[in-house]
């Protein structure tokens, strides 16, 4: 008799799991996957990453890995060293020199510190600090981070100094070197003022 009851039961729990796959089958992956081109096309400003946000990058934090509290910084050979880290794609080059914006968007870019930026850019969907891995990694928010928790809270200094970066991207139509970035800085001088946050 329970036998009977199962194989009642089996054929309508079946029909309803092609709802559950995407697929006709529950089993099957879906036909097509759709990857949105991104729209905008904006950039991120590389003068208030190396003055504010590579600070961040290379300052002795503190680290909780399973209880245990250490300090490291980002760039450290153990974490994101471009040659002997291990943490993932982001890749950067420590004790990078600060460069002078002046010298123009070839030579910027042949710089280690354009290397940094350009691998930090790889991390963080411009324009959204809260889709930004380069943000929510150090926060591990909805992301496992093999460094642990870095910021404490979003409002912590560092957390904050990378949102308004991530936050403000330079006009629709201007490079990353664009001199809108001047009013990411109190006062308005990319060379002098200090590092505004939310």
């Amino acid at each position: 008799m329970k036998l009977f009851k199962f194989s009642i039961c089996l054929p309508f729990l079946l029909a309803l799991l092609p709802g559950c796959g995407g697929g006709s089958s529950p089993f099957d992956n879906p036909k097509s996957v759709d990857n949105p081109a991104a729209t905008g096309g904006q950039k991120l400003s590389f003068v208030y990453f190396m003055r504010c946000v590579t600070p961040v990058l290379e300052q002795p934090l503190r680290v909780v890995i399973n209880g245990s509290v250490t300090t490291n910084t980002c760039a450290s050979s153990g974490c994101h060293d471009n040659t002997a880290g291990t943490g993932g794609a982001l890749r950067l080059r420590g004790g990078a020199a600060a460069v002078d914006p002046a010298l123009g968007a070839a030579a910027l870019r042949d710089t280690d510190m354009y290397k940094n930026y350009y691998s930090s850019l790889g991390e963080t969907v411009v324009g959204s600090p809260l889709q930004s891995r380069l943000l929510n990694k150090p926060l591990v928010r909805d992301v496992l981070h093999g460094g642990g928790l870095v910021f404490e809270t979003p409002e912590d200094a560092g957390a904050k100094l990378l949102r308004y970066w991530i936050s403000r991207p330079m006009p629709t139509g201007q490079d990353e070197f664009s001199s809108a970035a001047n009013s990411m800085f109190t006062p308005a001088d990319a060379a002098s003022g200090a590092c505004n946050t939310d």
